[in-house]
């Protein structure tokens, strides 16, 4: 209205243009207004756009009644201040927009939203279409929260490392997840400098467990580590016209000659892959070629996988169209899925470790003796998980170590289902101790790439002394050390498991440590509704003097 114009005249570009749409956002909320309070509401709304004329809250609004969002939204999500060359808009057509979008001008968040409903905009542009990452997270919240408001109010989203982590790590970001994070140990490996262990977990009595098992191996004078770098491994299929010429691929990959030209081409594009050899397994007119190269201290899946293309476009140029490559991986790998090739060949790092607990130890620490856990793992390892068919799954827990050491020094969390395969050994010495061991072939892992750019998986690592890269001439010598210490930490792990069962103290420390006692939702009473007032109708009200209370009654014994 003119009367509108008037008073927000004294307004910069901006604030005018927050003061209209807080005013038309309380219009909207009252079903019938009088003419002195609309003209209340409208100093009220100039006098907030003045207070806070750099925090932006839009109204997006559309003309079309096919649009996929409701006519009228409220994006409340708070946006760093925006850069000045931002036109503000008001009142434009999605054509309008459309137009200025393929002008490369730059729009405002309530726009993009707008164009995200139409799909005329997408999330993963929006990094690029807005002046900061956390514009662009905060965008995207709002347009997710568009039909509820609190869906993401829990998930923490400002002051990350969003450039880090964009495409390298994570795509239409909305923000980042807490877990927390709790040490074991100190834990003594290979007689070096006793290390704290970081493991990022839900379950409550996990940590406490292993720094129970950490505390059994340091008063038996430490644990012993082993490890050898397998190397990380990609096995494409490809398929031939006759099963016979499977074979004479077999036999093309034996020539010395035609073997090294395969490697210089696996090779020849990075300073790190290293071929060590290809296994193919025929199937019919089906070919798997299982291609091994070491990694330096890269997990090395992407490595490994780019590698393994450039030497298949020689094969392919080699026999034409005799063979077809099928897919780059036919799931011999095998990757992320439990697989007896990974538990026979290994994959990655394949580390042992090893202790031997003095009977007094035992006694004092786990509150057993050794001869009770070696029946134990008997009868669980060996006769348990035989019967139960399991692949690298004679041992107790150690998918939790394995699972809380990846998440806390930025590992593949999906890796877990092959790096946990694990034997472990329990047996009672001539002197009558426990002599320990964990065997783990497959544990596929590295210090550099992936995950282990962020800055708190970083530090992480760098707490276990085993960040970044290792020196050119020792190349892979931090991720072998990463592979020793989960090996160790999940030795301490098996313990304490293990001795929690002979001592049934199992259910009784999940009862005291890893009970959830706070659940609010249940106890409040479904007599009793929340109610929760929009902001607009919250004002009106008050200006009314017809403010209302509303009481939640929460029972809180369970708290208390």
């Amino acid at each position: 209205s003119m009367s509108g114009a008037a008073r927000a005249d004294t307004l910069d570009g901006q604030s005018a243009l927050l003061a209209i749409e807080k005013y038309r956002a309380l219009l909207a909320a009252a079903a019938s207004i009088s003419k002195d309070e609309a003209l209340a509401l409208l100093d009220q709304s100039i006098a907030e756009a003045r207070q806070d004329s750099r925090k932006a809250t839009f109204i997006f609004e559309e003309d079309d009644s096919d649009e996929t969002s409701s006519n009228s939204v409220e994006a409340n999500a708070q946006f760093p201040p925006l850069m000045e060359e931002i036109r503000p808009t008001l009142e434009r057509t999605i054509e309008e927009l459309t137009i200025d979008h393929m002008k490369k001008v730059q729009l405002l968040p309530g726009d993009l939203i707008r164009l995200l409903n139409r799909g005329i905009v997408k999330h993963r542009d929006l990094e690029s279409l807005l002046p900061d990452y956390e514009t662009a997270v905060a965008v995207r919240r709002a347009f997710v929260e568009q039909n509820d408001k609190q869906s993401l109010a829990y998930l923490p989203h400002k002051g990350y490392d969003y450039p880090i982590a964009k495409d390298a790590c994570c795509e239409n970001m909305v923000g980042f997840m807490t877990i927390p994070v709790g040490v074991a140990g100190p834990l003594q490996i290979n007689g070096g400098t006793p290390l704290m262990i970081p493991m990022a977990t839900t379950e409550g009595a996990l940590i406490a467990s292993t720094n129970r098992g950490c505390s059994a191996i340091m008063r038996s004078g430490g644990v012993t580590t082993s490890v050898r770098e397998v190397g990380m491994t990609r096995a494409p299929v490809v398929q031939f016209e006759r099963p016979d010429d499977a074979f004479r691929l077999q036999q093309w990959l034996k020539v010395p000659e035609n073997y090294d030209k395969m490697k210089s081409e696996f090779e020849a594009k990075s300073r790190f892959a290293k071929m060590e050899d290809i296994d193919i397994y025929i199937d019919g007119r089906l070919a798997h070629l299982r291609f091994r190269g070491k990694t330096g201290d890269a997990m090395g899946m992407n490595m490994i996988s780019k590698a393994t293309s450039d030497a298949m476009k020689h094969l392919q140029s080699t026999f034409q169209s005799a063979m077809k490559v099928v897919a780059l991986s036919g799931n011999m790998c095998t990757d992320k899925k439990a697989a007896n090739i990974n538990w026979i060949k290994g994959r990655g790092r394949s580390a042992v470790a090893e202790c031997v607990l003095p009977a007094a130890v035992v006694s004092k620490v786990l509150k057993t003796t050794p001869a009770a856990m070696a029946e134990a793992a008997r009868a669980k390892f060996d006769s348990g998980s035989t019967l139960a068919g399991t692949i690298g799954g004679a041992n107790a827990q150690a998918a939790n170590v394995v699972a809380a050491i990846f998440i806390a020094t930025g590992q593949d969390p999906a890796q877990v289902v092959s790096s946990s395969m694990c034997r472990t050994t329990l047996e009672v010495t001539s002197e009558g101790s426990l002599r320990a061991s964990v065997t783990m072939p497959c544990i596929e892992c590295g210090t550099v790439g992936g995950g282990t750019i962020l800055p708190a998986q970083k530090q992480l690592l760098k707490l276990l002394k085993v960040a970044g890269p290792s020196p050119v001439d020792k190349a892979g010598t931090n991720a072998n050390t990463l592979a020793e210490i989960i090996a160790a930490t999940v030795l301490a792990g098996e313990l304490s498991l293990m001795a929690a069962l002979c001592t049934d103290d199992l259910v009784k420390s999940h009862l005291k440590l890893n009970r959830s006692r706070l659940n609010l939702e249940e106890q409040v009473s479904s007599s009793q509704p929340i109610i929760q007032l929009n902001r607009p109708q919250q004002q009106l009200n008050t200006i009314r003097g017809k403010s209302s209370e509303h009481t939640i009654k929460v029972n809180c014994s369970s708290i208390l």
